[in-house]
């Protein structure tokens, strides 16, 4: 039998892909002031900026909105997506929301109060700014392995059960939750292991705390846990996913990645400790508790992308695509985060670009080179995205500078990843001609989507 593993899926409708010429991108990166959110996405080739929301729908999901009921208040498409998230999740409380960072802003604005500390694997940019603007601090607790871009472990988003031990017996008045992503986004998209999982859990339940799981990736995470966890690879990947979810007391999820949706997310619950409330800032901020700010359609796509996204066939692909890239990548001597992630790949812009100081944003100057070469927009996972300008005007800097090439679901085909690959390669023989940049204007939080930069 052949041992290439194909798109599981064949294509139905096109979109056109406008090319660019390096003059051209050249203007549009100059009138975007160097921010690659700031482009327009029709200049783009390769969108890679991120996977959430950017998908494709599938014939079932098509059929599915023309079914959507639009009624205000108790429509069908709500009892059909509560009993999606139901069944995957085993939680009676489902609460829809717009998408992932309503979900976050709405738990944390009623679980959480000012000084708390709330502990993770890797808190990504929106849980991280919702869980400050409400003055909490969000605490990373991954693994060692999981800040060496180049160190081999098969659960590299683990927590570190030793530090949150030793969080909780020193300040555990101030942790009202411990929350988990799977997989771990900021930490090069890397999945934390079942066993990982039950032990941050009895360790929470023993001093009293819930565990909360961002959910994003949860179908992604499952089929690593069955590729690489022993004992576990006979089982179905949502047999793992819903063991997953039993191992924990509630969810935050973005629809737009493992939902296979283009919009939507919502809130899970176990029992009812949070919901009043939660519902009661639902119907002031987002809308009415069975749409959640979400059309009926949209709930329809996310009830059916609940089920598709953990088709086996699908998931082995999914995964395959990232390693695929990663391979050809590491053989042209390019430095990844190893092993690749289920969602993107990640590179490691210190060692691409060694030639730049850290004041000069050596993860935001390779999105920006990555962009001229090829017409490829990635995402800086760095010191701009996680950095931040102090009061005083010194800079604090994260520990990686990587850029995020995030693939959109069911989107690019094997020949778009060739071209990824063959752009990279060549943009590394010719590293050293790379710019670095400065800022030039940002906001306090979540800087990275509006800011202004200029060359270095």
């Amino acid at each position: 039998m052949p041992r290439t593993v194909i798109e599981p899926f064949r294509v139905k409708s096109v979109e056109p892909i406008r090319l660019t010429t390096p003059e051209e991108r050249a203007r549009r990166l100059e009138e975007a002031k160097l921010n690659p959110f700031r482009l327009r996405a029709e200049d783009v080739l390769l969108d890679f900026l991120t996977d959430s929301g950017t998908g494709a729908m599938s014939a079932r999901q098509w059929g599915g909105i023309m079914a959507g009921d639009e009624s205000y208040a108790g429509a069908a498409s709500f009892f059909r997506f509560e009993a999606a998230v139901r069944d995957l999740t085993g939680y009676p409380f489902v609460i829809p929301t717009h998408q992932g960072r309503a979900a976050e802003r709405i738990l944390f604005s009623v679980a959480t109060k000012r000084g708390d500390v709330v502990p993770s694997n890797t808190h990504f940019d929106t849980t991280r700014a919702n869980l400050e603007y409400g003055g909490v601090e969000p605490l990373d607790l991954v693994i060692p392995e999981g800040l060496e871009p180049r160190a081999r472990h098969p659960f590299k988003g683990n927590i570190d059960l030793a530090r949150v031990e030793r969080l909780l017996a020193e300040q555990g008045g101030r942790v009202p939750f411990g929350m988990i992503t799977v997989t771990n986004n900021s930490g090069g998209g890397q999945p934390v292991s079942l066993e990982n999982l039950r032990a941050y859990r009895d360790l929470l339940r023993r001093h009293g705390k819930p565990l909360v799981v961002d959910a994003c990736r949860f179908a992604e995470n499952a089929m690593f846990v069955k590729l690489r966890e022993p004992g576990q690879a006979a089982r179905t990947p949502k047999a793992i996913a819903r063991e997953m979810f039993s191992l924990a007391d509630g969810c935050t999820m973005s629809a737009k990645k493992d939902g296979l949706a283009n919009i939507g997310g919502f809130i899970a619950l176990r029992d009812e400790r949070w919901v009043e409330a939660a519902r009661n800032l639902l119907v002031l901020t987002e809308g009415f508790p069975t749409y959640g700010g979400l059309a009926g359609r949209d709930l329809e796509a996310i009830a059916i992308g609940l089920e598709e996204v953990l088709e086996e066939d699908y998931l082995r692909y999914r995964l395959r695509t990232a390693e695929y890239l990663g391979e050809k990548l590491l053989a042209g001597g390019v430095a990844i985060v190893e092993p690749t992630g289920g969602h993107a790949v990640y590179l490691d812009a210190r060692a691409f670009l060694p030639h730049l100081r850290r004041e000069e944003y050596p993860g935001w100057a390779l999105c920006d080179a990555l962009y001229l070469a090829g017409g490829i927009r990635g995402v800086e996972i760095g010191s701009v995205m996680f950095g931040k300008r102090l009061d005083d005007g010194t800079e604090t800097y994260h520990h990686h500078d990587l850029v995020r090439l995030a693939f959109p679901r069911r989107v690019y085909t094997q020949s778009h990843f060739d071209y990824a690959a063959e752009a990279i390669l060549e943009l590394a023989a010719r590293a050293r001609e790379v710019r670095g940049v400065r800022l030039v204007r940002q906001s306090r939080y979540l800087r990275h989507f509006t800011a202004e930069l200029a060359w270095a």
